[in-house]
């Protein structure tokens, strides 16, 4: 009871970012950044904590429960930390940016916080970065949204990229036409994310060939749409499966390189979306570097809001994908030395670390960890 607290200790899933990680992740992030403004991705910033009625109403009433709430003491009413920024993008284009010609294409980077981590990312506050397009509910909008995701993945040095397509509206489709009730379908989505075909089997009646033959026909993408196009499905489902293969060619005509994968029963973690969604893989990452697809902007409680689809990349994952840069080397530079001296080196490109006192520059600059000192007007590799 009488020991000093460790003040370095956080809870968990948190953390600080130290030298030279936050530098290199801020770098990574504004790579993307560029890619997304050269696009025509106009950038936007949203505040860490907003009113809960506004960020936990439509699509953002699937992360309540990785909300943080407290009380506003202004205003004296719930505000909520954000999980993610989705949602207050949606809202700052419904609302802020509501008479903007569209298509809108907005991109963002900042902090989320959430009440748990899990076990592919225990961490609970993360960095994303992201792309926003609404108010287009055409096949070339959910193509551009995976194609820019990639192209921006690949300048921050992503390699062996791949996307995996789903239609998390195909199933619920299939459902209504055979008329299950609630229960009959929430059973059916848990045997589905079990990839359990036996449940599936007991549970669908004579919806079973259907949602079989959806259940089998995941993988790469070229089999895995022609092995959809054979289902016999019901007017709707049809729809969402049309929907699907267009936006999978669009993909797969832009970047044949991209592997594409195709699972149109994945559900988990699409529950607000309503269109073709999507999850990205990277080389060297550990889980899921993007997610993303199809949702409704600004949604009410009725279900109706503005056509939309978005991508986010969680920089955590993307950190993972990428080789650490070499260290770049640091010029120690005395005190005696004139301004216009160290301003002309750093103009040269060093990195300089200027000296308080009068010392010995070689033993204070590898006290300092600098690679260089510049001594007698010349620049001295350290031994």
């Amino acid at each position: 009871m009488n020991e000093v607290p460790n003040k370095a200790l956080l809870p968990a899933g948190l953390r600080d970012v130290l030298p030279p990680d936050a530098a290199f992740a801020a770098e990574v992030v504004a790579k993307l950044m560029a890619c997304f403004a050269a696009h025509g991705y106009e950038q936007v910033d949203p505040p860490l904590v907003e009113f809960e009625d506004s960020l936990l109403t439509g699509a953002g009433a699937a992360t309540a429960s990785q909300t943080f709430r407290l009380m506003d003491p202004v205003s004296q009413h719930m505000m909520g930390l954000r999980p993610d920024m989705t949602v207050q993008v949606a809202r700052i284009a419904t609302t802020r940016l509501v008479n903007v010609p569209r298509p809108l294409r907005l991109c963002y980077a900042g902090q989320v916080l959430r009440v748990r981590g899990s076990q592919l990312r225990p961490e609970r506050q993360f960095a994303q970065a992201g792309i926003e397009l609404i108010g287009s509910d055409s096949a070339a909008a959910d193509a551009e949204i995976v194609t820019l995701a990639v192209t921006a993945l690949e300048q921050a040095g992503i390699s062996a990229l791949s996307a995996d397509l789903t239609m998390p509206t195909l199933v619920p489709a299939l459902c209504a036409a055979f008329g299950f009730p609630d229960d009959v379908v929430a059973r059916l989505r848990a045997a589905l994310n079990r990839k359990d075909a036996a449940a599936v089997a007991a549970i669908a009646g004579s919806a079973a060939p259907q949602l079989l033959g959806l259940l089998r026909a995941a993988g790469p993408a070229g089999p895995a749409l022609e092995a959809l196009a054979r289902l016999d499905l019901p007017e709707a489902a049809a729809r969402e499966r049309q929907r699907l293969a267009a936006g999978a060619a669009r993909i797969r005509a832009a970047m044949p390189q991209l592997g594409l994968t195709i699972d149109a029963v994945e559900h988990r973690g699409f529950e607000y979306h309503s269109g073709m969604s999507f999850t990205l893989f990277g080389e060297g990452a550990r889980s899921e570097i993007g997610r993303g697809g199809r949702y409704l902007a600004g949604a009410d409680r009725n279900g109706s809001g503005e056509a939309a689809t978005g991508c986010t990349l969680f920089l955590d994952a993307v950190l993972d994908g990428l080789p650490r840069p070499e260290p770049r080397p640091r010029l120690f530079v005395p005190a005696a030395t004139p301004p216009e001296t160290a301003t002309k080196l750093r103009a040269e490109g060093w990195i300089t670390v200027s000296g308080l006192e009068e010392a010995e520059p070689l033993n204070e600059a590898r006290r300092l960890r600098c690679t260089h000192a510049f001594v007698s007007g010349k620049v001295v590799v350290l031994p």
